[in-house]
C-alpha cells in the first residue's frame, strides 16, 4: 500500500512497470496480477464477477487499481471470488474491527471487499476476499 501522503504522485504505474520489467528481465511471456479492487470495499454485495465488469464512460475499468493495470496494457483474465480465506474468533473479528457482532449473520466490515460470516455458535468469523487477476503480454 502507497502511504497517504504518497498518493496521487502516480508511484502505483511505477510499480506495476517494474513487475512487468522485472517479469521480462527474467524471461517470462505474461505477467499475472491477482489484483486487489481497491474500490470494491464501497459494493461490498457486489459480486466481484460484476464488479469486474463495470467501465467508466471511457471504456476503462471502474476500479482505479484495475485501471492502473489495464493502461499499461493488462487485461482482465478472471475474478477470482474466493482469493483469500481469513478465520478468527468472534472476539477475534471485534478486536480486529472494532465492531460488536451481538448475533450470527453477514456484517458489512469498512474495507472489506465482501462481508464477513459471523457464526456465534462456532465462535467463529469468516471473510472470504475476492480479486481479480490481471494479464500483462510481455513483449507483445
Amino acid at each position: 500500500s502507497i502511504p497517504p501522503s504518497r498518493r496521487g504522485q502516480g508511484l502505483s504505474r511505477v510499480m506495476v512497470e517494474a513487475m512487468v520489467k522485472l517479469a521480462a528481465d527474467h524471461g517470462f511471456g505474461n505477467l499475472i496480477a491477482p489484483v486487489r479492487p481497491n474500490q470494491m470495499h464501497r459494493y461490498p454485495l457486489t459480486p466481484v464477477e460484476r464488479y469486474a465488469r463495470w467501465t467508466n464512460d471511457d471504456g476503462a475499468p471502474f476500479d482505479a487499481w484495475m485501471r492502473v493495470h489495464w493502461r499499461l496494457g493488462a487485461e482482465i483474465v478472471k475474478p477470482c471470488p474466493r482469493s483469500m480465506r481469513i478465520e478468527g474468533s468472534v472476539q477475534q473479528w471485534q478486536d480486529w474491527t472494532g465492531m460488536r457482532f451481538p448475533e450470527t449473520g453477514d456484517y458489512i466490515v469498512p474495507g472489506a471487499l465482501a462481508p464477513v460470516r459471523i457464526e456465534r455458535e462456532a465462535d467463529r468469523g469468516i471473510y472470504v476476499e475476492p480479486n481479480v487477476w490481471m494479464r500483462h503480454r510481455i513483449g507483445d
